[in-house]
């Protein structure tokens, strides 16, 4: 990959350590001659990216969740530094990140390109898109809610729930885990569909097509329903107002060093290695 001579960092100053950390990982890209702009402000300036070969996250993955529309909109790759909990965007370790920064200013870096969802609401006022989930609930919060849903144009079910989860592949290891659903390979170009707290022991995750157009609505004409995309962006719909969601042409690009690994990042965060705490493939043993 070229070398990165433009590069944008984005700073969550009220994480432990990301304004020191942010500090030294943007005297490294000045001292090796790239050009650097910085900003502590999210969701970032509409604009922010503008031109860069990337931008440098440095928070957790909330952090840059909140420039996936900026990101897609410019075709800005981002990388992810570590300094919040879990990491599952933000893979870069605080320890490591000087080291690979260096790397990836020198072009030792893959590009990986996400699948997003999009949404929209009915009267088209409503739109926009997610790298992790969309999630739908009960305007006023802690009610259930009925969600019918159907799949281009057939009726699945009519769910009695706190609510549903639409998660892409990325967000498969977020909201859809914590709630019971499946860990999804990234590249696979699927929609999960995962009830939260539904009423009768049948209802389990449904896995859909890439080509799926869902509609969500309430049947209840005097209930609101709630959207909330990447958990910080929310709009309500009117009452019965139906809620389509696909699979968007736009992808989000991130920055990974040449040897990640998708389930050793699983097995880092979530301590998946069972008994064994150097875990390596046995099969040629």
């Amino acid at each position: 990959m070229p070398p990165l001579k433009k590069i944008a960092f984005l700073v969550n100053r009220s994480k432990d350590g990301a304004p020191d950390l942010g500090e030294r990982l943007t005297k490294i890209a000045r001292d090796r001659g790239a050009e650097v702009k910085t900003t502590a402000r999210f969701p970032v300036p509409k604009g922010y990216l503008d031109g860069q070969d990337a931008c440098c996250i440095i928070g957790g993955d909330g952090t840059l969740l909140s420039l996936v529309e900026e990101s897609a909109r410019s075709g800005v790759p981002l990388i992810g530094v570590n300094r919040g909990s879990l990491g599952f965007l933000t893979t870069v370790a605080a320890e490591k990140a000087v080291e690979e920064l260096t790397a990836v200013l020198e072009g030792h870096y893959t590009l990986a390109h996400r699948s997003m969802l999009q949404c929209r609401g009915e009267s088209g006022a409503d739109s926009g898109i997610a790298l992790n989930d969309i999630v739908i609930k009960e305007e006023k919060s802690g009610r259930l809610t009925a969600l019918e849903v159907q799949a281009d144009e057939e009726l699945v079910t009519e769910f009695l729930c706190d609510g549903l989860i639409f998660s892409t592949p990325t967000g498969s290891t977020a909201y859809n885990l914590s709630a019971g659903g499946p860990i999804i390979e990234p590249h696979a170009r699927v929609i999960a569909m995962t009830p939260i707290c539904p009423h009768t022991l049948s209802n389990r995750t449904v896995i859909l097509h890439e080509q799926s157009r869902i509609t969500v609505h309430n049947p209840l004409a005097s209930s609101r329903l709630s959207v909330t995309l990447d958990g910080h962006h929310t709009f309500v719909l009117a009452a019965s107002e139906k809620l389509e969601i696909f699979i968007s042409e736009a992808k989000l690009p991130l920055v990974q060093n040449r040897n990640y690994s998708h389930f050793s990042v699983v097995r880092t965060k979530l301590g998946w290695i069972g008994g064994r705490k150097d875990l390596k493939p046995s099969l040629n043993r």
